[in-house]
């Protein structure tokens, strides 16, 4: 491992945000941008399309608060098959030979869990796989993997799983994010994840961030699911969606729809993690082991 010390003088204000076959996660596709979200995520018409393979304390947002250059240490290290209703999609077999030191796959610790890694695919709010996303796998630190695990446990003894959008991060995608923002042209995703939004204010509201907490490696997007159904539970609006209504504390959203956040939160919390407030579905594992490192390997 390469490490590589930036130059810049200026610190981030607050904190954002083994290699076996047939492992028991199911990767779940992603619809193609025809199909509509519905306020739990789900989706009303169009059928999925075919694809190859941010914590502070509650009300703190790492994403809007971060130096707008990168600071601190960076790691330059080069470095089953589950049937959906939708479709079938295998989770691949051969995975690179040996995560950095530090790191496991998250289904492969995680017993149970399901994978929906949107960056991996066309349908987010860039609308195409992103730099870095090489296959649609969760890479975690052994310690934040083994907090989600006991949350998933927790879960489980009331009927529920855990879902994962996104774990580690890339520096290579949190790059390709700043350069889409700069592209005021490229609006083709807006009506499904930024109706309400300019993309040039993605920074300054705190959706977006020039670093986030994702890459060190302990930063989890995830959700809930109905482990008798597999279907997501109902958290009142879509992964990633840039709107006041993503925020602990809308008052936006039913109160089932609220109750469903604070479960998956309550759960977090209880098992070490950070809540990220303007995102119901993102965590950081309060006592990460590399705070200041931000890594760059491809999730592969």
């Amino acid at each position: 491992m390469t490490l590589i010390v930036s130059s810049a003088c200026s610190a981030a204000s607050g904190r954002e945000n083994g290699n076996e076959a047939g492992s028991s996660a199911e990767a779940i596709p992603a619809p193609s941008a025809a199909a509509r979200p519905t306020a739990s995520g789900s989706f009303e018409s169009g059928g999925p399309s075919i694809h190859s393979p941010r914590p502070s304390a509650e009300g703190a947002s790492e994403d809007a608060t971060e130096s707008p250059e990168p600071t601190g240490v960076y790691a330059d290290i080069s470095g089953s098959n589950a049937t959906d209703p939708r479709r079938e999609t295998p989770i691949p077999a051969h995975r690179r030979n040996g995560l950095p030191k530090g790191f496991v796959y998250a289904d492969e610790a995680i017993p149970g869990l399901k994978l929906d890694i949107r960056y991996s695919t066309d349908y987010n709010f860039v609308g195409k796989p992103i730099d870095g996303y090489l296959a649609p796998l969760a890479i975690l630190t052994k310690e934040a993997a083994e907090a989600l695990k006991q949350v998933n446990e927790d879960l489980g003894k009331d009927g529920y799983a855990l879902k994962i959008y996104d774990a580690y991060r890339p520096r290579k995608a949190v790059a390709e994010f700043v350069a889409w923002a700069a592209d005021a042209k490229d609006t083709k995703m807006k009506e499904d994840f930024y109706p309400d939004v300019n993309k040039k204010d993605a920074f300054k509201l705190g959706y977006l961030a020039h670093k986030s907490g994702h890459s060190r490696g302990s930063t989890v997007d995830l959700t809930i699911v109905d482990k008798a159904t597999g279907e997501d539970v109902d958290m009142g609006s879509p992964y990633d969606l840039f709107s006041p209504i993503s925020s602990h504390g809308t008052e936006q959203i039913t109160k089932e729809q609220s109750a469903n956040r604070n479960r998956l939160k309550t759960a977090m919390e209880k098992r070490g993690f950070l809540s990220l407030n303007k995102e119901w579905w993102h965590y950081t594992l309060k006592k990460e082991p590399f705070p200041d490192t931000y890594f760059d390997f491809d999730i592969e």
